[in-house]
């Protein structure tokens, strides 16, 4: 389940799970994980990406959404007087400080990345198809009877906390104000790879939601026109804070490599990017540490590379094995070529990998190996014997 070049799906020891071609297509580039999702994205083009700062995991009963998916259910409160709004406080890294809202045809979900600069948040529209679950080719949705598929929208929020994110960073961006926010909008290239022309169907809409405090929106869809920066600019005024609440991991690592340091996770979800990119695949949660941490400020996207990797970083992830393309041996730890390590629970039912493929890190399987032998993960299905992330990660 780490993150691998599309190539090398063929060498994993069972058939990868597969992707509509269309998601293929709008992806451009997309990072791979030797796990049945095929695809986690570091930016790619065929979502919608917004960036915005923290929100409590809630798991709800869900609403069912015009393409058959289930999406968290969420209620959007009547605006309180501006006596009695809520304010953004300050939080610690690693803090959900807003929740999931619908404004029209877009469903915000609640975040489920949090950072030491931001924290993420996947974006339903009516009406279109976000792939973000493995499905094998066998559902994969067949044209209608004009030949097309359904439209694609690959959407996430992402919200930075205050000094985080710098407008300038949106190469191209044209000023504007929405609702008495400043804001930023722009059209990004095929692919979000800067040495390509530019497709009107990726976009990127920021704004100040607080004083020196960002969210951004980046899109990128199958239609042109569909959202539109009028569409995306309907999610300022849903934006609020909640109470913060600090994230909670169904693991705790006892050793980790001197110098590196937790810079991101996920929960319910992978860390990052990929957790967003395979938001509704059953993943317990995971983390990302890094030597040296990235910046905290001066950002224009979260933490990833172009091929969807922290810079000099290992990820832990911890998943139901049956979303590993690697067979599972239970109570049973092994290495693999490339950077990896596996450990399994007695039942063989929960996989914990520690990956540095592919990020320079260049931790030799003794070190990779130690440090999953050092997770413990409680019960995957009670978030009571979850732990704060802070204490969770050996920081």
């Amino acid at each position: 389940m780490q993150l691998h070049d599309l190539v090398d799906a063929v060498t994993a020891d069972e058939p990868p799970m597969l992707r509509t071609a269309d998601d293929i297509v709008a992806a451009g580039r997309r990072a791979q994980r030797r796990r049945r999702t095929g695809f986690a994205s570091a930016g790619a083009a065929g979502l919608v990406l917004v960036a915005v700062a923290g929100a409590f995991v809630l798991r709800s009963s869900g609403v069912e959404q015009k393409d058959g998916t289930t999406a968290a259910a969420t209620t959007t409160a009547a605006a309180p007087s501006k006596a009695a709004e809520a304010q953004w406080v300050a939080a610690e890294p690693f803090t959900f400080t807003f929740q999931g809202y619908d404004v029209g045809k877009f469903h915000v979900q609640n975040p489920i990345v949090a950072s030491t600069a931001y924290q993420i948040a996947s974006i339903y529209e009516d009406g279109r198809t976000t792939n973000d679950k493995s499905v094998p080719a066998s559902e994969i949705t067949p044209p209608g009877k004009d030949g097309k598929r359904k439209p694609t929208l690959y959407a996430y929020l992402t919200v930075y906390r205050p000094g985080a994110f710098d407008p300038s960073k949106i190469k191209g961006g044209k000023a504007l104000v929405v609702d008495g926010h400043k804001a930023v909008q722009a059209t990004l290239p095929v692919g979000l790879d800067p040495k390509n022309p530019a497709d009107p169907g990726n976009k990127a809409f920021a704004w100040e939601y607080a004083d020196k405090a960002w969210a951004a929106v980046t899109s990128v869809s199958s239609d042109d026109n569909d959202p539109s920066f009028a569409n995306l600019s309907t999610l300022v005024a849903g934006l609020k804070p909640s109470t913060p609440k600090p994230a909670a991991l169904p693991f705790t690592v006892g050793y980790v490599p001197s110098g590196y340091q937790p810079v991101q996770i996920g929960i319910h979800a992978l860390p990052g990017l990929n957790g967003i990119a395979a938001a509704r695949d059953g993943d317990f949660g995971g983390a990302t540490y890094a030597k040296p941490a990235p910046a905290t400020t001066g950002l224009g996207q979260p933490f990833e590379n172009s091929d969807g990797f922290v810079e000099n970083s290992f990820s832990i992830y911890v998943t139901p094995s049956h979303n590993s393309n690697q067979k599972a041996q239970a109570g049973k730890a092994k290495c693999y070529a490339g950077g990896f390590c596996n450990v399994w629970s007695a039942d063989g039912k929960v996989q914990v990998q520690v990956s540095a493929e592919g990020t320079g890190a260049n931790l030799p399987s003794s070190e990779l190996q130690k440090i999953a032998g050092s997770i413990k993960v409680a019960d995957v299905a009670d978030e009571s014997t979850w732990t704060p992330a802070a204490t969770a990660l050996r920081q």
